[in-house]
This record gives structure tokens, sequence and C-alpha cells, in this order.
């Protein structure tokens, strides 16, 4: 049994699609109606209801996905708290949980952890420099569950988007059709995430260690997973405007022409290796995952 926390955030709408192709796994899906990841006893209490609820050991709660998180970048500048509630209280208490009855607990942070200026793929073991509140909390998210579960699973991703909630795609394409043209940001360089690919991904390491192909302790520790390919936003409103033959014409522009209450990273390019070698994974371009996004939109 797969418990999904934040449920009802756009990444946790992908995993409970994603479950319906996953026939032999048992998914219970919580949003923050259900549960509050910043009180610790509901957390625990939680946890231990599901793994007493079930007799068989097969039907306990094996594994924990965390999607939630705040991730309004710029409203964290002014509710810090508000942004330290859910990213650093909700993750340790739900890491603590998780280590007291032993269940690996998978969880995910951001390229915004990333703010060095270089022009390489970060690895995982690359210096930190978190800019602003999200980013900072997101760090101390990160930390606070590898310091109270061994079994931590840190997934750092980027520029997410999905056919769910509200995200960059979904604007370009609103924007686009309102105006003929619009001016993006192209001195931001990064991989834009497909979140149905990001889930798959999650559910297909989950299967390899449920099937013993590879050991449950190699999931510890910070990976990285993004699509592959690089891009600006700028090119990222290009394509979506190309394949959905949207008329609107991109400008690229630079940062500074477009301030925001938080700093963005330059450069937050991915080094996906890791995780492509552990757990054999195969990652999709971002354009091949954009042009399915735009597919299942246009149909839904």
């Amino acid at each position: 049994m797969i418990l999904v926390t934040g449920a009802n955030g756009q990444l946790g709408q992908c995993f409970r699609q994603a479950a319906t192709h996953w026939p032999g796994q048992v998914f219970v899906f919580a949003g923050s109606q259900e549960l509050d990841l910043s009180d610790r006893r509901a957390v625990r209490a939680f946890i231990k209801s599901w793994q007493s609820l079930q007799s068989l050991q097969d039907d306990k709660l094996r594994w924990v996905i965390n999607c939630a998180a705040y991730t309004a970048v710029d409203k964290a500048e002014s509710e810090p708290e508000k942004a330290r509630k859910v990213n650093v209280l909700g993750t340790q208490n739900l890491a603590e949980a998780c280590a007291e009855f032993g269940i690996p607990l998978v969880h995910f942070s951001t390229d915004y952890v990333y703010h060095n200026r270089q022009n390489t793929p970060f690895l995982e073991t690359d210096p930190v420099s978190p800019k602003g509140v999200y980013a900072r909390t997101k760090l101390a998210g990160e930390r606070a569950a590898l310091r109270a579960h061994p079994l931590s699973m840190i997934i750092r991703t980027s520029w997410v988007y999905s056919a769910f909630g509200q995200n960059f795609v979904k604007t370009m394409l609103r924007l686009g059709r309102e105006h003929a043209t619009l001016k993006v940001v192209a001195d931001q360089i990064g991989s834009p995430t497909y979140a149905p690919d990001l889930a798959d991904a999650v559910l297909s390491i989950i299967q390899k260690v449920e099937s013993g192909e590879v050991p449950k302790e190699s999931i510890a520790g910070i990976w990285h997973y993004a699509n592959e390919g690089v891009a600006s936003w700028y090119d990222f409103a290009a394509a979506i405007f190309e394949l959905e033959k949207i008329p609107c014409r991109a400008y690229p522009i630079a940062t500074k022409d477009y301030p925001t209450p938080a700093r963005r990273p330059p450069f937050s390019v991915l080094d996906k290796s890791k995780i492509k070698a552990a757990f054999g994974l195969e990652i999709p371009h971002w354009r091949e995952s954009l042009q399915q996004c735009l597919i299942l939109l246009q149909t839904s």
C-alpha cells in the first residue's frame, strides 16, 4: 500500500492518474483536509492507523510519497511562516512518523536550492546556495527528512508542469491566446519536467524495490529528476506556441527586465546520471512530453 500526501496538488493529482496504470499497487490519497502535516500527533496517528488497520504484512502501508509543498515562490517572501509550516515542519513530521514505522519516504525538492554561477549540469553533490524563502525552506525540509529518517529519498526536480493546477504551460496557453506578442525571460536556463513522467518514474522505482531488483536501502539520499534537454523560459514558451499553432510571438528579455519578489536561479540544469544508472530509467525529452501534455489538454 502506498500513501500519497498532498494528493490534491499538481503532482499529487498526477499520482492519482498514474495509479490507474499500476493495478498491482493499492493507493491511499490524502490531501490537507484529510491530513494536516504540520500536526505531529495527527501525522503519527494517521500513519499508525494504516499500519494497525491491516493484519497481513502485504496489506500494510509500505511507502509514503510526499507531494505536499508550499510552492508559491513569490508569495513565500511575504508568508515565510506558512512556507516553513509546510516545507519544513510538515516534511519533518512525516519523516519522523515514517522512520518510527520503518516506511520508506519519497519527498520532492527543487532546483531552487542551486543558485550558483556555473554552466554545467548540477550534480547531487554540488554545493547549494538557496536564495529566498521558498528555496531555503525546501532545503531545510530536505535536511529535516534526511536527519529524521535514513530511508528518505529526496528527488530534486525543476520547472514542473502538467494538465493539472496552475503552471507555466497553462499560463502561456492562456496568455498566448489573449495577446499577439509576449515578452519571456531568456536568461534563466533549466529543464522542464512533465509531472506524469516524474510520477511514473517514482512508481517504477518502487516496483523495482518491491520486486527485489534493487535493494530498498539504495533509494536513500538526494537524487535529480527532470526531462531530458535544456531550455530557457523563452524557448519553452516558443515551443508551446509552435506546437499549439498559436500565432502569438514570444520575444526574449532579461531577468532584470522582469523583476519578481523571489530570485530565480539563472542556471539550474540537473544532471540525472545517478537516478538513470541506479534504476534503469529512460527519461523522455521535454519537447516530447510537452506534446503529450498539450494533447491531453486538448481532449480534457
